[in-house]
């Protein structure tokens, strides 16, 4: 997992005031001293205080956390208490509840479907996508993390996964092997459609085979002709496509090992929190 760097926690602070806050400057003497609480409006898992906290301290505001990230609250809590300079936190209100909004509302959705799979009897993991908005990767996956997710990849970079796409232009079976040739330290994973094509991909030596888009029906009926032919032990078997909550329950139960979920990450419902300032 990337490290989030103050650099690119402050690239969101640019972001939304490239020239200060004009209004808080003009309106708010110089000095002006305030306290401030940051206050949750339902319950789900918080994420994102520790990119918050460190914002606020840069700019030397006091901050206190009354609870961790990852954890479960209620509506009404207080998650952050702040003390400083008032400029400073009216400067940073909206970009720490954007982060704090966005990766709590991952959190809590990914918290929600791990809890549905184990209310199954299921040991099958939940993980993401690189679905995710454009340069929030890394506290979009951090937050799948805190709710209990696998983050899966997270660049082109980080693993072998062989799609369509690529399998548009170069054969099955080649393509398998060319990765392979590459590195004998990296998984390699395909994206099949079909129980033939899942047989063939573990013929040829694939780590995790990805059943993309396919009923539960079907998925079962690939892993008995896997394990018909001895195929199915030590391959991790993964789904994927357009699985909700409704979906999820049919797939937890037919033995796969990994449950992908774009939405997750790519139709976030922000967790809603808001920023109070007590007058001085």
């Amino acid at each position: 997992m990337a490290e989030v760097t103050l650099e690119y926690l402050l690239s969101f602070v640019e972001e939304d005031a490239p020239s200060g806050d004009i209004t808080s400057n003009a309106i708010i003497p110089p000095g002006t001293s305030c306290t401030a609480v940051i206050i949750t409006k339902e319950e789900g898992i918080i994420c994102g205080l520790f990119e918050a906290g460190r914002l606020f301290e840069h700019f030397g505001v006091q901050v206190t956390r009354t609870c961790t990230d990852g954890a479960p609250v209620q509506r009404g809590e207080v998650v952050l208490s702040l003390k400083g300079d008032a400029s400073c936190i009216l400067l940073l209100e909206r970009t720490t509840l954007n982060i704090i909004g966005r990766m709590s509302g991952i959190s809590t959705k990914t918290k929600s479907y791990v809890d549905l799979i184990k209310s199954l009897g299921s040991n099958c993991r939940v993980a993401a996508t690189r679905k995710t908005a454009p340069g929030m990767r890394v506290l979009d996956k951090k937050a799948v993390l805190l709710g209990g997710g696998d983050p899966h990849r997270n660049s082109l970079s980080d693993g072998v996964l062989i799609k369509d796409n690529h399998l548009s232009l170069v054969p099955l079976t080649g393509a398998i092997a060319s990765a392979k040739a590459q590195s004998i330290y990296r998984k390699i994973e395909v994206e099949v459609e079909d129980p033939g094509s899942a047989v063939m991909a573990a013929e040829a030596g694939a780590d995790i085979i990805l059943l993309d888009n396919i009923t539960p029906e079907m998925v079962v009926q690939t892993l008995n002709e896997l394990n018909s032919r001895n195929l199915r032990l030590g391959r991790i078997i993964e789904v994927s496509g357009t699985i909700n909550e409704d979906s999820i329950k049919n797939y937890a139960v037919t033995c796969v090992d990994v449950i992908s979920i774009g939405a997750l990450t790519h139709s976030v419902r922000n967790f809603d929190v808001s920023l109070e300032i007590k007058r001085p």
